[in-house]
């Protein structure tokens, strides 16, 4: 088992000792003739949220998908949980895997399901945990994305907004310490889009989930990037709040397949770039 060299740590953008979730080392892929991702490299730390954005087709949902060893590199190193997963067998990716958690863009709920059997579907299916413990842990989450109560309905009966935190509910029943987010809010008006925001940075904040987020929705990622969620001294959770500076997420900037942009939210605003301007605009 290969662990990250200190070399690659990087600049820390966590706490003192914090070993990286995610390290990408001079990743190269390619379709054919068509270079897809080329020389990428970043870490990201427990607790941190790392935001990719640019144009269709940048290779932002590329990203992920080598984060979960669905694809493999043709040159360069991934680390996922301190393990190298680039050469991993399918097998061997699977404990890899209970510890990551996705979100993918249309929600992709059963439908013939219940929103208390989708959320729980992993715990079901791949656990041996009793049936009444699986019932209260999908309570449990569902009552962080605030739709305890929806748990007997049907996904049909749900707003788009709804379907989408219920599909965060499922990527978190089984407390994995990765989340990673394709397109969370597309196709939802802007209102919408803040509460599935809200609980994007409520995992980060209060849970301590690592997160990579790729998007193009700017509003909803300096959203996540500068707003922070806490608790009251009796434990309640309190809704997303703007603070002055946030530590806790990056961006990454992607055109046709290499970094161009890496930085907070303040630094990518005061970039003078032509590219970054204009796509800022």
């Amino acid at each position: 088992m290969d662990t990250v060299p200190d070399v690659l740590r990087g600049p820390a953008k966590g706490r003192p000792g914090d070993e990286p979730v995610v390290v990408f080392d001079d990743v190269h892929l390619a379709f054919d003739d068509k270079v897809i991702l080329e020389g990428i490299s970043f870490q990201v730390y427990p607790g941190f949220t790392k935001v990719f954005l640019g144009a269709s087709g940048a290779g932002k949902s590329t990203i992920l998908k080598l984060a979960l060893g669905l694809l493999a590199p043709d040159s360069g190193r991934i680390w996922v949980h301190g393990v190298q997963i680039d050469r991993m067998s399918e097998q061997e990716l699977l404990s890899v895997r209970d510890s990551t958690g996705m979100v993918f863009q249309e929600g992709a709920l059963f439908d013939s399901l219940t929103v208390g059997e989708n959320v729980g579907f992993k715990l079901y299916e791949e656990t041996d945990m009793p049936l009444d413990q699986v019932r209260r842990r999908v309570e449990e989450v569902l009552g962080f994305v605030d739709l305890g109560e929806h748990v007997d309905k049907m996904p049909s009966e749900l707003s788009g907004g709804q379907r989408r935190r219920v599909a965060i509910a499922r990527a978190m029943a089984f407390k994995p310490r990765l989340l990673l987010y394709d397109e969370p809010t597309t196709g939802l008006d802007p209102m919408t889009a803040l509460t599935v925001d809200a609980e994007i940075i409520k995992l980060r904040d209060l849970e301590g989930v690592t997160s990579v987020l790729v998007t193009h929705q700017l509003r909803d990622a300096f959203y996540i990037a500068t707003n922070a969620a806490t608790r009251t001294a009796t434990g309640h959770a309190v809704s997303p709040a703007a603070r002055p500076k946030v530590e806790e997420a990056d961006f990454v900037m992607l055109r046709d397949g290499r970094i161009v942009f890496e930085g907070s939210a303040d630094e990518l605003r005061a970039s003078t770039d032509p590219y970054l301007r204009e796509f800022l605009s």
